[in-house]
């Protein structure tokens, strides 16, 4: 039979099956949380992947980006010509104005959150963003929000509406 629950590999004829099944339910929770906040303005939103000692600016081409762009944020950099991330100097950040920054880890999530934490207190430039002045940056969870898509979409998507669409800080 062709279930889910089994830990038995599954006969092949059951793998399209399944597939269908699981892309079926994708496209309905997409579809159905698309519309959601779709009659509310939607934040703009600079996304930062730190990497140790470093970061780069996220676009909507990427994993965490796209995630953004389902849950109706606006990525100021979109989709950054194809490119998954971008090599960006903080002053053209600030001209961007983001509502939000989000800000994830490739590896190392906490040492790469001790390092954000370091850069937005020390490093000037971070006091002239309005998302920093309106306590509107977020520090993402990297099994959510990583570098590869994953079936935590539903937990992620959920988390960022939070993030997008309530006042708060983390």
């Amino acid at each position: 039979a062709c279930s889910q629950k089994s830990t038995e590999p599954l006969p092949s004829p059951c793998v399209p099956y399944l597939s269908e099944k699981l892309h079926q339910e994708f496209e309905d929770f997409k579809n159905d949380f698309a519309q959601k906040h779709n009659e509310q303005e939607a934040p703009t939103v600079l996304i930062l992947m730190g990497l140790p000692g470093s970061y780069v600016v996220t676009t909507e081409s990427s994993y965490v980006g796209s995630l953004v762009k389902l849950a109706g944020g606006v990525n100021v950099y979109g989709d950054g010509n194809g490119q998954d991330f971008l090599n960006i100097n903080p002053e053209d950040m600030v001209e961007k104005a983001p509502d939000i920054i989000l800000r994830t880890s490739h590896a190392l999530p906490e040492q790469v959150k001790k390092m954000f934490a370091e850069e937005f207190a020390t490093n000037d430039i971070w006091k002239h963003f309005e998302a920093v002045q309106n306590a509107r940056v977020y520090d993402l969870d990297n099994e959510k929000f990583g570098m590869s898509a994953n079936f935590q979409y539903e937990e992620a998507l959920k988390e960022l509406e939070t993030f997008l669409y309530q006042e708060g800080t983390n």
